[in-house]
């Protein structure tokens, strides 16, 4: 018995965090261009189904040392962050309200039940008769692609948010305000974010299809014209320049929830 009393326990309220092992993502992308590098040097896959991931890594510094990299990706990225944050913003904004109030509640969530299943895609030439070929046609996509699925996941985290904790806040006579801000807002803000990875990378989709029709500069444009011309290795390296968008805007959400929710511990 003294021996029981006197060994460590050890400590099991870990609470299922996950742990954060550094660089196995990037090792699993560097194994896979490995393996496909080797796969089209031994000839076990066609260059005519997919290049050398060295000769793609070469066209990318080709782009950037010409300078027609920066060509198409500023205009890109302007359009996928006016966009974004018109959708996202007014997302947030009407799924709280949806989440608060039941009169919203009532008239929008019908009518964005009916909107959700739309492919946006479709709407684009729908948006380029209202809008013009322009830019505010793009914009318009993206917002709408991004709203949705926006509002879905924060009326959702609203809705999740403890009963009990709000009730709490009453009994020790909390405004409404209060509560929203120091109980609701915080409480949803895990939903909130993580349904702001899913509209981003719509948005991304949603900016490539936009870029292929009306548009002289972006990457969906290159991508575009590097496939009506079958240079696989300027079209992988658009798609490429894609891909690292969204590990980009998936990283910075993954900041912003360390920062935000920082009071988890």
């Amino acid at each position: 018995m003294a021996e029981l009393r006197g060994r460590d326990v050890p400590f099991r309220g870990g609470g299922f965090r996950p742990g954060h092992i550094r660089y196995v993502g990037i090792a699993v992308f560097v194994v896979l261009l490995l393996l496909i590098e080797a796969g089209t040097r031994a000839g076990w896959i066609s260059n005519l189904t997919l290049p050398r991931p060295s000769d793609v890594i070469g066209t990318l510094w080709s782009l950037a040392k010409t300078g027609l990299l920066w060509e198409h990706l500023i205009p890109s990225v302007g359009r996928f962050l006016v966009g974004s944050a018109m959708g996202v913003g007014a997302g947030i904004a009407v799924g709280v309200a949806i989440g608060l109030f039941s009169l919203a509640r009532a008239g929008l969530v019908p009518l964005v039940a009916a909107i959700f299943p739309i492919p946006k895609i479709a709407l684009l030439p729908l948006f380029v008769i209202w809008f013009g070929i322009g830019e505010s046609s793009k914009y318009a996509l993206i917002a709408l692609g991004t709203f949705t699925p926006t509002v879905v996941a924060t009326y959702g985290a609203v809705d999740n948010v403890d009963r009990a904790l709000i009730r709490m806040g009453q009994s020790f006579g909390l405004s409404w305000a209060s509560i929203v801000r120091k109980i609701v807002l915080p409480g949803a803000m895990p939903g909130i974010l993580s349904g702001l990875r899913v509209s981003l990378a719509i948005a991304i989709i949603l900016l490539t299809a936009a870029e292929m029709i009306g548009a002289r500069y972006g990457i969906g444009a290159y991508v575009l014209e590097a496939g009506s011309l079958y240079d696989l290795e300027r079209l992988f390296a658009g798609v490429a320049i894609l891909s690292i968008m969204g590990v980009i805007v998936n990283w910075l959400v993954g900041r912003a929830e360390a920062y935000l929710l920082r009071w988890r511990g």
